[in-house]
């Protein structure tokens, strides 16, 4: 395998590491209190 090949390998790898760690980050930040308010009154739940 030449160093070239080599490189976009792991630049492939190392932005599909970047993709899925912001993703995880992301689903970790939809934590809290959710608050609905709507006909039948006021919810309020945790997710």
């Amino acid at each position: 395998m030449s160093s070239q090949t080599r490189a976009i390998v792991i630049a492939i790898v190392a932005v599909g590491a970047a993709i899925l760690g912001y993703m995880v980050y992301q689903d970790r930040q939809t934590s809290g209190v959710e608050i609905k308010i709507g006909e039948g009154g006021i919810s309020i739940q945790e997710n």
